[in-house]
């Protein structure tokens, strides 16, 4: 066979800063058939393999000493089947691109997270969400997905063929194969309302069950050192469509949300002691506002303020205690916290190890500039969620590992059989999977 895939050696960072790898070697492969051959070759070497995404992952999922495949080349719309309301698409498409192109097609994703620089297979793989009433993750979109095993096999899954391997790889942190391609539910496109507007922790935390209920997409940060958040609600309109103004969008999602709030950060890391101040004046900078446009334009938006993150998902029905103590833990530290505290909420579902198997859940994620020791804080915020049987987050920081976590998911040791079957010398194996799944 020819080789027309690129190789390269250089060491890989992810977007946070966070994880440094120096791979052996470093490949981008552009059809299926390569990418088999650089498994088959990986392992004849000795060496380990894992694919990675755009690196927005905060942990080190995708680290490795072998092998790194980047997905560059695997990129693009195989098919759109409008009788199925089904696109497929290539793993290493970024979100970004699928959006716009579905947009052009009548056609989009039902929820989605709140930015779009992933790639598909990365999101997917570590469970990236959104905020829904009804409606779940990405992952739980997939129809189905196309799966190059360590030996070279590749498989096709979906609830009808291969249908263990389906509710595994959906959200598979890397550990079954490398994802090829995925097909994804779509429908025609339609419009979103957005109304966000200030309200009192106390008010959103009195009033979230029927927030929740009242709204399809409902979310809201809170400021720490202040009683302040931002609410969110999204629903479906019948139009006309109204986005915001360009001079006004421009002023809320660039000057404030990204161009003050960097200076802000910049400032709060230099000399702590002024964060609360600035968090009392940020958490009142957004005005309310309402408009309505297409979905990603009012689900996702730029996020250019670099930070690092950790986030939990936890029963919905315990959200408000664990916000409630999590408040009452910033107040009486000596921490000094620069982020919102976002909050989102999922049904649950029935994939293996997404943060919402099989309960209904609220994400607690928190924030901090980056460059700004973290651990501290982090770890108070993790002893909260775990007391109340939290889910971290797969591409985010947690330190948790499989003594716990098979704890928390029910299926869990479905999955580790799955992967001794698929990968039983460890082809994809790195430390983070170790940590999390055991070896």
């Amino acid at each position: 066979m020819t080789e027309t895939y690129a190789r390269t050696t250089s060491a890989w960072r992810n977007w946070a800063g966070t994880v440094t790898a120096r791979p052996a070697r470093t490949e981008s492969p552009a059809s299926v058939d390569e990418l088999a051959d650089v498994l088959r070759r990986a392992h004849a070497d000795g060496l380990r393999v894992k694919p990675v995404g755009a690196g927005h992952s905060f942990t080190a999922a995708a680290a490795t000493d072998g092998v790194l495949i980047r997905p560059d080349l695997l990129t693009g719309i195989r098919d759109i089947d409008r009788e199925t309301m089904t696109v497929t698409v290539e793993a290493g498409t970024p979100l970004k691109r699928l959006n716009t192109a579905l947009a052009r097609e009548g056609l989009s994703l039902t929820n989605m997270g709140d930015i779009m620089e992933q790639t598909i297979a990365g999101a997917t793989s570590t469970g990236t969400h959104g905020t829904g009433r009804d409606s779940a993750s990405i992952s739980a979109q997939i129809r189905a997905l196309e799966l190059v095993t360590a030996d070279g096999t590749v498989l096709v899954c979906s609830a009808v063929e291969n249908p263990e391997v389906f509710a595994a790889a959906r959200v598979g942190i890397g550990a079954l194969g490398v994802i090829t391609a995925v097909t994804l539910a779509v429908e025609p496109i339609f419009l979103l309302t957005a109304r966000e507007e200030p309200m009192g922790f106390d008010r959103v935390t009195a009033d979230f069950d029927a927030l929740v209920a009242e709204n399809e997409h409902f979310e809201f940060y809170w400021f720490p050192h202040t009683g302040n958040c931002n609410t969110k609600r999204n629903n479906r309109s019948a139009g006309p469509a109204a986005p915001p103004g360009r001079v006004s969008s421009w002023i809320d999602d660039e000057l404030l949300s990204n161009g003050v709030f960097q200076v802000a950060c910049s400032l709060g890391r230099a000399v702590p002691a002024t964060i609360p101040s600035i968090a009392r004046l940020s958490s009142r900078a957004l005005s309310a506002r309402t408009y309505t446009d297409i979905p990603y334009k009012v689900f996702t938006s730029p996020r250019r303020v670099r930070f690092v993150e950790m986030e939990y998902a936890v029963p919905r029905e315990q959200a408000v205690t664990v916000l409630r103590e999590l408040k009452a833990m910033v107040e009486r530290s000596p921490l000094k916290i620069s982020f919102p505290v976002e909050v989102r909420t999922a049904p649950a579902d029935d994939m293996v190890l997404s943060t919402a198997s099989g309960r209904d859940s609220a994400y607690i994620a928190v924030h901090l500039y980056k460059g700004t020791p973290h651990r501290s804080y982090f770890t108070a915020v993790e002893r909260i969620m775990t007391a109340h049987a939290g889910r971290p987050h797969w591409g985010k920081i947690h330190t948790r590992d499989a003594s716990y976590l098979s704890e928390v998911y029910p299926r869990f040791g479905e999955f580790t059989a799955l992967r001794d079957r698929l990968d039983p010398d460890r082809l994809f194996g790195n430390d983070y999977l170790r940590r999390v799944l055991g070896d």
